[in-house]
């Protein structure tokens, strides 16, 4: 008998998002699109120099996560920005195989908190307050255009020295319910 419950441990939940998708997919050519898309998520996991495990790809954002080995805040730091210069290098060079302009840019959401894993068929899921937190924190309005990368609180405070600066003021969202209180903007 399968068993009905996977405990749940502490980890890290990290979602880089590719920003200006959604204009990028109604305005974009189908197969030019798809192409770009598939690069660049593919970019993505290639980037992954803390071996986190994927929990799934969810059109134009990676949710990865960690359980043991929790990286520092710096660790994270070099991870966020080792995947933005892969980004854009493979941007760039998008942009001059097909010779557009691909107005797309990215933005990584950290978390941390108790969250347990589940099996659907072959997919495996991930449950848990912070994974919808994580996701409520991908939608805000720190920043028009980014790239940047928002830490949670929680995050920050796991077991690792907090950065020397961290945010005051968070969102002015209507709806800021599910929303962990954020310790740290970093600009890329």
């Amino acid at each position: 008998m399968k068993e009905l419950y996977s405990s749940e441990e502490k980890g890290l939940l990290m979602i880089p998002d590719i920003s200006g998708f959604t204009d990028f997919v109604i305005k974009s050519n189908m197969f030019v699109g798809k192409y770009i898309t598939e690069s660049l998520l593919k970019t993505i996991m290639d980037s992954n120099i803390l071996c986190m495990e994927i929990s799934e790809i969810e059109g134009d954002a990676i949710l990865f996560y960690k359980y043991k080995n929790l990286p520092t805040f710096e660790e994270t730091l070099v991870q966020i920005e080792h995947t933005y210069k892969d980004f854009q290098k493979e941007l760039q060079r998008l942009s001059k195989q097909l010779a557009i302009e691909i107005p797309l840019s990215l933005k990584t959401i950290v978390h941390y908190g108790n969250f347990a894993k589940y099996q659907i068929g072959t997919f495996e899921k991930l449950y848990g307050a912070p994974v919808v937190e994580a996701h409520k924190m991908l939608k805000n309005h720190i920043a028009e255009y980014p790239p940047y990368a928002l830490f949670s609180d929680a995050f920050l405070k796991a077991n690792f020295k907090e950065p020397e600066q961290s945010t005051v003021e968070y969102d002015n969202c209507e709806d800021c319910k599910y929303l962990p209180e954020i310790g740290y903007i970093h600009y890329l």
